[in-house]
């Protein structure tokens, strides 16, 4: 099933690549040491043997992604899991959307609220705290020109310190860029079974 027709889903998905992945058996030692750095799984996911193919792209990508999602100061792990949850459903990927949806109802134990998020989109009924972010992504994803300094003002009505609003910002930034990274190189597709 093509990206075009795929739901937005808890569920899990894979990803199909449009262009030649790498095969880790015949990967050179720096394409085998930016895996192993890059992801638990980069080894058997397609989208990081086709972005290996660059090894110092997929390092700096990596390293990035990682500080990003998984800085120990600043935003919880959760809400930046959200916000990428609502950019990547205004932008129509459902591949991020899925991964991080699961990960926001691993941390929260709370799929019912991501679930809302990706059937009904970013308007949905949310607690204060998660539409302040979720508003706040809509915005920086859908109209980042119009930003203002007033567009912080919700953010800290509901006790966003100043780090954590810029983790806000860098989840949401970057994922402008990898939605359409991962859509512009390949596509969404039901699991298959093991």
């Amino acid at each position: 099933m093509s990206a075009a027709k795929l739901a937005f889903t808890l569920d899990e998905l894979d990803w199909s690549a449009w262009l030649d992945t790498v095969d880790p058996a015949t990967a050179t030692p720096e394409q085998i040491a930016v895996l192993e750095a890059s992801h638990s799984r980069a080894k058997t996911n397609p989208y990081y043997l086709l972005l290996v193919h660059d090894v110092e792209a997929l390092h700096q990508r990596s390293l990035l992604f990682n500080a990003v999602m998984y800085g120990p100061k600043g935003l919880s792990r959760a809400e930046r899991e959200l916000a990428t949850v609502a950019v990547s459903r205004i932008n129509g990927c459902p591949y991020c959307a899925s991964v991080h949806s699961q990960r926001y109802a691993q941390l929260t134990k709370q799929p019912e609220l991501v679930q809302r998020l990706l059937d009904e989109g970013v308007l949905t009924e949310l607690p204060a705290r998660e539409r302040a972010l979720v508003d706040y992504a809509a915005k920086l994803t859908l109209a980042p020109t119009h930003l203002t300094a007033a567009d912080l003002e919700p953010l800290r009505e509901v006790g966003l310190s100043d780090l954590e609003i810029l983790d806000l910002t860098h989840a949401v930034a970057m994922f402008a860029w990898a939605n359409r990274l991962m859509q512009t190189l390949g596509e969404p597709v039901q699991k298959t079974a093991a």
